[in-house]
């Protein structure tokens, strides 16, 4: 693209674009993307870089598959817009395809985006305790550095203080407990003692506001966006438990986790989890069209099908489970499974895994977390003290990857002084060769910044 052309576009950005948490900055301007294929994007420069974050951790089966433009071009020949307060045959299709995933029993409800996934989530939690006649059941436990949305209800159960700044106050009832970081637990305890510890902070903020104002639990089966914070089993097993002790519904977010990422179908299948209520949505149609699911257990369905008038669930979204968006998921889903992309997030993950394990000695490295293709690196200004990297030290590792051709990410904008996590999430279908890109620009990026 000649240089005048680019100045223009450039200028036409700054003019009428708002970017998403993004602060303005006049000497930097904005990576203007033209085109993009596999786990490549390519700039208006001409630039290539291999996106070692799915755009926003969702474009799982990569880019370019015409297969899914496809699928969605011939549902808008045929039926481009039906709501869902009537029904169609490519969300029947769809709903039927994600409980054989599942395998188990559950009715989804379709919306556009995670936020919207988990604002319905709560709604339903809400209505159902209260047909169930817990009126006083209302209130949603959540954890510190975990991100659900940016809707008010969503980010009121975000643990992210920076992502609520100056929008408060926000929706009433929601607290927060402590999240498993078992990199900074007390000296000589184990990681399991420690996630039971954390765990039990379940129970003790139950009883503390009350078993009986307790309506659910919301969390990702690890946190992701806070900065890949994976628990110990037995922390996901004992908050169930909790949660069965006292009749709180389970919500877990698969909205990053599901549709491969960890190396499971679904992330909660990586804890033997039974939720009682499943969001999702990013990789199930890998970011071609916005879609996103709240899967609800079959039984709780069952209490919205019968009281008064207003038993239903009054609740309606105008695009969600779009004809096009549920046809090209289908297509999505089949390719996931032609190609065993969960598997190959498996096997991608372990190497990525095994080749970087090296960094673990780097001066500036604290820990590295991975659970199947999913990887976070938490820098430090002192590996003894644990003192969380500086944000220039953060940027600096970021850019000097971009430069090299590589996009990884960080958890931006999260917890003053802990914004400090390298992230990765690159497509499941990433060749050996992208891999192989994405571990040497690393291990070269870190061997110049000792």
């Amino acid at each position: 693209m000649e240089t005048t052309k680019i100045d223009r576009l450039v200028e036409k950005d700054r003019k009428n674009l708002w970017h998403h948490i993004s602060p303005y900055n006049e000497k930097n301007p904005p990576m203007v993307i033209s085109e993009a294929s596999g786990a490549w994007i390519t700039d208006h420069n001409g630039n290539k870089y291999l996106d070692a974050m799915s755009g926003l951790w969702c474009v799982n089966v990569g880019y370019g598959r015409e297969e899914l433009a496809q699928a969605a071009y011939e549902q808008m020949k045929k039926m481009a817009y039906a709501p869902l307060t009537q029904s169609h045959e490519p969300a029947i299709q769809l709903a039927e395809k994600l409980n054989e995933m599942l395998d188990d029993e559950y009715v989804m409800f379709f919306s556009n985006s995670g936020s919207d996934a988990n604002e319905a989530a709560f709604k339903i939690a809400r209505q159902y305790h209260q047909q169930n006649g817990e009126h006083s059941r209302y209130k949603f436990i959540s954890r510190y550095r975990a991100y659900h949305g940016s809707s008010f209800g969503a980010l009121s159960a975000t643990g992210q203080s920076l992502r609520k700044y100056k929008y408060e106050p926000l929706a009433q009832g929601f607290l927060h407990v402590r999240p498993p970081d078992s990199y900074r637990r007390p000296e000589g305890m184990s990681v399991e003692e420690f996630n039971l510890q954390r765990a039990q902070e379940f129970e003790e903020t139950i009883i503390w506001e009350h078993k009986d104002t307790i309506a659910g639990i919301i969390m990702e089966p690890l946190i992701t966006g806070g900065g890949i914070i994976i628990p110990h089993p037995v922390y996901m097993e004992k908050v169930q438990e909790i949660c069965k002790k006292y009749g709180v519904l389970l919500i877990i977010d698969e909205v990053i986790c599901g549709f491969g990422r960890t190396g499971k179908m679904f992330g909660h299948m990586q804890f033997n989890l039974k939720p009682d209520i499943i969001t999702m949505a990013k990789g199930i149609t890998s970011a071609y069209l916005p879609l996103s699911v709240t899967a609800v257990r079959k039984d709780i369905y069952e209490t919205f099908k019968k009281g008064d008038g207003e038993s239903h669930f009054r609740h309606v979204n105008t695009f969600g489970g779009n004809p096009a968006a549920c046809a090209l998921a289908l297509k999505n889903l089949e390719i996931m499974e032609k190609e065993n992309l969960v598997g190959r997030s498996e096997q991608l993950g372990e190497r990525l895994k095994n080749e970087l394990e090296e960094l673990n000695k780097h001066p500036y490295v604290g820990d590295i977390r991975s659970l199947g293709f999913l990887m976070g690196i938490e820098l430090v200004e002192d590996k003894l003290t644990k003192e969380p990297a500086t944000a220039e030290r953060v940027g600096k590792i970021i850019a000097e990857c971009k430069q090299n051709g590589l996009i990884i990410g960080k958890n931006g904008d999260t917890v003053a002084g802990y914004n400090n996590i390298l992230a990765l999430s690159p497509p499941l279908s990433c060749t050996d060769e992208d891999v192989e890109f994405i571990i040497s620009v690393l291990k070269k990026v870190f061997e110049n910044n000792k």
